[in-house]
């Protein structure tokens, strides 16, 4: 495993998508599809403004274009992959993501959101309550969805 710390992280970027009740959109991702849950979130293309990739990122996996943005995190939120996953994701190019994250409500209609896009990431998704976040994610990320939860608690939310 020597070989894989010396990769470096994936940068990215993630959203906290909020629908009119404050509930946080999660989906289920294909090649997962055991009872976890994940936000959106994707690799930043070279020159890309963050906030476009994050739109970029919503819209691809989601089909949802109609947002506002509340908040971008000042902070950076790292994860690095498990073993059995090194070498695996990405190409193995990477060890894990440096992602900035990204706050945003949604303002459409739930006949927008459609996960079945021109390449799927998602099998099912769904709204759950900020305090389910950490419940939902799979361990490598649960320290990541800590943060993002106790960021939501310090917003005032209308």
């Amino acid at each position: 495993m020597k070989k894989y710390s010396q990769l470096p992280l994936r940068i990215g970027v993630g959203i906290i998508l909020l629908n009119s009740k404050n509930d946080i959109f999660v989906g289920k991702r294909i090649d997962n599809p055991a009872n976890y849950w994940q936000m959106p979130q994707g690799g930043v293309s070279r020159n890309e403004n963050f906030f476009d990739a994050a739109k970029r990122e919503l819209e691809e996996e989601t089909s949802i274009k109609s947002v506002k943005l509340i908040k971008e995190l000042d902070e950076w939120l790292e994860y690095d992959l498990p073993n059995n996953l090194l070498g695996k994701i990405w190409k193995g190019k990477y060890r894990g993501q440096k992602q900035k994250w990204f706050i945003m409500k949604f303002l459409g209609q739930s006949d927008e959101i459609n996960v079945e896009t021109k390449n799927p990431e998602f099998l099912d998704w769904k709204w759950i309550k900020p305090s389910l976040l950490t419940d939902v994610a799979v361990d490598f990320k649960v320290h990541i969805y800590k943060k993002l939860k106790e960021e939501l608690s310090f917003l005032k939310l209308n």
